[in-house]
């Protein structure tokens, strides 16, 4: 099966939320508050990762009095080399699109120079 060299930014914002902590299992409430998605969005993403072996998703051992087990997701080393990448492309992305980001000083002007008024 051909995968997606892209990811959608819902996804990116995930791997991003995932990244920060690359090791250590997450739950996915704590990844909604996070990233802002909500669960209809969130938790196909999850499984779409998990599927395609970037992130891995187990039950909580033990529950809380009272509550049901939640499921824990963390990347895996190939989750975590994808979500460096992506957002790495991402950030390449965003500061294409933002007009004059560049570090290269503007024309006619010294990067050192101050500005004459």
């Amino acid at each position: 099966m051909a995968t997606r060299a892209e990811f959608s930014p819902q996804t990116v914002s995930v791997l991003a939320a995932l990244c920060e902590r690359p090791s250590a299992w997450q739950h996915g409430y704590a990844l909604a508050r996070q990233t802002g998605l909500k669960s209809g969005t969130l938790y196909p993403i999850l499984i779409r990762l998990a599927d395609r072996g970037l992130v891995e998703a187990c039950w909580q051992e033990e529950a809380m009095p009272g509550r049901p087990r939640r499921h824990l997701y963390r990347l895996t080393a190939d989750g975590a080399l994808s979500a460096t990448t992506a957002l790495a492309q991402a950030e390449l992305a965003r500061r294409k699109a933002r007009p004059g980001t560049s570090a290269s000083p503007r024309r006619g002007r010294s990067a050192t120079a101050p500005a004459v008024p």
